[in-house]
């Protein structure tokens, strides 16, 4: 690859909802710009940048994927990210390393859930908006600027370019800053540049004074002159312009259709012309390891290597691909680099740049560059690379915490062999992807960001690792403890020829404050039982208090005093103190009142005001305690406890509830006494179960 000055670099991060069309969008762009030769169709599975084949089944991004386009001489790095709410955290580790942001909006469907998530993440970064499907039925560009224009209204969306017809007439744009139409031509067969139609004219010249006004206002300077003047010179226009799009003060927004390939090369020439290039954002700004100041570098060839690694993926035959971002320095092929998170050095073997599936080596990835890393041992998204000699360390990405958890069953023994080791994988490729052992219960429970995210991970295990389960709702850790005081003795004596066994004890169990687990007492006066078998007793108890009394669930809360009992010389011994301390707890916990505690969490939602009377009523609902409410931009933050047991599909209905726009946290509170009615159907469930498994 022939190589490309630093200042002719973009790096541009598709962002929207899912379907508004970023994958077609960047389709057209490899294709406008020769990466390949043919215009791919999400509907034909064919697209360069969704090639997953859990993508081209469901015609949906899933993941992120890289890609790059030579434009003019320009190298303009493509991140594709999925549109989805539940595969948000590849939109946020991706974020991390671009330096702009290209906003797809459906020019049929307008402003939606994915558009509003997606814009409150990127709010720091240059932004352009793609208006897209404007070839659509019943897709109108004015009506979705204005719905921009409203939503957005803190911010100046200014038009780079409008269309020329509209649904099936769509045929070309006017560029507003050439003062240009960019037309279909019949007899060429390709896009040529026109004049405006007449019939435009003057809507065009309204549209560019309103362009030139906005970039007025940056500067006093240029307010002044605009003022006395009527008008900006073309040079302090274009620069304005530039200025304005890369701090953020005006917010481009143009028309096309990435299907039609209409308004491409317009894109193409906003974001060459107005976009940053890596020179050109903020110096990133790290963490020395030595002693935690901070420090920073500049985006520079000279300065020493820093890179970060935002996203891997395993695919079988290669093994894991680790997508890098170089801020500064370079990193060259077959060389040596320093892991900061891992204090560790590692060998580059290949350097690559990616277009989809498809990989081309190059000997060096310098500042500015996106690249491919492979065969790595100890790498994983989120860690920095450096120099060894230079160490600086970009702080990871936060991911969202996972709020929607499924039981694994794998389906055999083989299937329970490979499940670590693939889920491992799976969440180095994935870091917003949890899973963990419930030794309570021998499960392995997977955590992510709704049942799509889940699915995705499930189809993974199976296509790529060979791994066959079945999944279930994760089981609810109740408690049980006592209300109430006992008494009871319990005395285990066999006899069946030679040597007996004998143990006798009295034990009184009590309640004690929620939180404070077991407490054992010794109170033997009088060397009633030897102080030898004393632990046997203990250990009784304790072995009777994690299989539970009502409903097999580990016993807390409570303390047990030994007080009297007896022994025998010969017969005594320490399985029979054992089994008489079981004996005796037993027998009390039968007069203490048991009872079951479930786990309460403290979930605060955040929800637009129209929603806040639903989601109050469906807490209620499931048992829960509002708290209070207040507000986050503009969001309201309800606080509530709820059991988790009302939980564990909650995301699902609030997604419902909320057209997608809810979303909530969940950190768990303390246990409560389970009602009466809810506590007997656990406990009857429990018996049903002991029955069935004895038959």
């Amino acid at each position: 690859m022939k190589k490309i000055d630093i200042a002719k670099k973009r790096n541009i991060v598709l962002i929207g909802h899912g379907g508004s069309g970023k994958t077609s969008l960047i389709e057209a762009i490899l294709y406008d710009t020769k990466m390949t030769d043919r215009l791919g169709q999400i509907n034909e599975g064919n697209t360069v940048m969704d090639y997953d084949s859990e993508e081209i089944k469901k015609q949906n991004s899933i993941s992120t994927s890289c890609g790059y386009s030579i434009y003019k001489d320009h190298k303009i790095n493509l991140i594709d990210t999925p549109g989805f709410a539940d595969f948000i955290g590849d939109v946020i580790g991706s974020l991390r390393v671009a330096d702009s942001t290209l906003m797809v909006v459906c020019g049929v469907n307008g402003i939606e859930v994915g558009t509003e998530k997606t814009w409150d993440l990127s709010i720091n970064k240059p932004r352009v908006i793609f208006i897209n499907k404007l070839d659509k039925e019943m897709s109108n560009f004015n009506k979705i600027y204005n719905q921009l224009k409203k939503q957005f209204r803190e911010f100046s969306l200014a038009v780079f370019s409008i269309p020329i017809g509209s649904e099936a007439d769509f045929k070309g744009v006017v560029d507003i800053v050439l003062n240009k139409a960019i037309m279909y031509s019949d007899t060429s067969g390709k896009f040529e540049v026109k004049e405006v139609p007449e019939d435009m004219k003057a809507e065009v010249e309204k549209i560019r004074e309103e362009l030139i006004e906005f970039v007025a206002e940056l500067t006093d300077d240029l307010t002044e002159k605009y003022l006395d003047e009527g008008t900006l010179s073309d040079e302090e226009f274009s620069q304005g312009l530039k200025e304005g799009v890369k701090s953020g003060k005006i917010i481009p927004v143009l028309a096309g259709s990435s299907t039609q390939n209409i308004g491409i090369h317009t894109l193409l020439d906003t974001i060459n012309n107005y976009l940053p290039n890596p020179t050109e954002i903020p110096e990133i700004t790290g963490i020395n390891p030595k002693d935690d100041s901070e420090i920073t570098r500049k985006p520079n060839a000279d300065e020493p290597l820093c890179g970060y690694i935002f996203k891997t993926v395993s695919e079988p035959h290669v093994g894991e691909m680790y997508f890098i971002r170089i801020f500064s320095g370079q990193l060259k092929a077959a060389s040596d680099f320093f892991n900061v998170n891992k204090g560790k050095s590692e060998r580059t073997g290949q350097t690559m740049v990616a277009i989809g599936k498809k990989r081309e080596d190059v000997d060096v990835l310098e500042t500015g560059d996106i690249g491919v890393l492979v065969k790595l041992k100890e790498t994983e998204t989120g860690d920095t690379i450096t120099d060894a000699n230079n160490k600086i360390q970009i702080p990871p990405v936060k991911y969202p915490d996972p709020i929607y958890s499924l039981a694994l069953n794998p389906k055999s023994k083989q299937d329970q062999e490979k499940l670590s080791q693939s889920l491992t994988k799976l969440r180095k490729e994935d870091p917003s992807f949890s899973y963990r052992m419930d030794v309570e219960f021998s499960e392995t429970i997977i955590s992510g960001l709704g049942d799509m995210h889940l699915n995705a991970i499930i189809e993974r295990l199976h296509r790529k690792f060979d791994v066959e389960i079945t999944t279930s709702l994760p089981q609810v850790p109740y408690r049980e403890t006592i209300k109430k005081t006992a008494k009871k003795q319990g005395k285990y004596k066999r006899q069946s020829g030679g040597r007996g066994q004998y143990g006798d004890v009295h034990v009184e169990i009590k309640p004690l404050p929620s939180g404070s687990g077991f407490e054992f007492i010794d109170g033997i006066v009088g060397g009633v039982v030897p102080k030898n078998y004393i632990p046997a007793v203990e250990k009784g108890i304790k072995g009777a208090m994690a299989e539970g009394f009502l409903a097999g669930f580990p016993v807390v809360d409570m303390s047990a005093k030994l007080y009297d009992g007896s022994f025998h010389q010969v017969d005594s011994s320490d399985m029979a103190f054992q089994i008489a301390g079981s004996m005796a707890w037993k027998k009390c916990m039968e007069d203490a009142k048991p009872i079951l505690l479930e786990p309460i969490y403290k979930v605060d939602i955040a929800v637009p005001e129209d929603y806040m009377g639903d989601i109050m009523g469906d807490l209620n609902s499931r048992r829960g305690k509002i708290l209070g409410m207040s507000s986050k931009g503009k969001n309201q933050i309800i606080s509530a406890l709820v059991p988790l047991s009302e939980m564990f599909t909650y995301i699902n209905d609030l997604k419902s509830m909320t057209g997608g726009r809810g979303s909530f946290t969940m950190l768990f509170e303390k246990y409560e006494e389970v009602p009466a009615h809810i506590s007997e159907k656990i406990v009857e469930a429990k018996k049903k179960k002991d029955e069935e498994e004895k038959k």
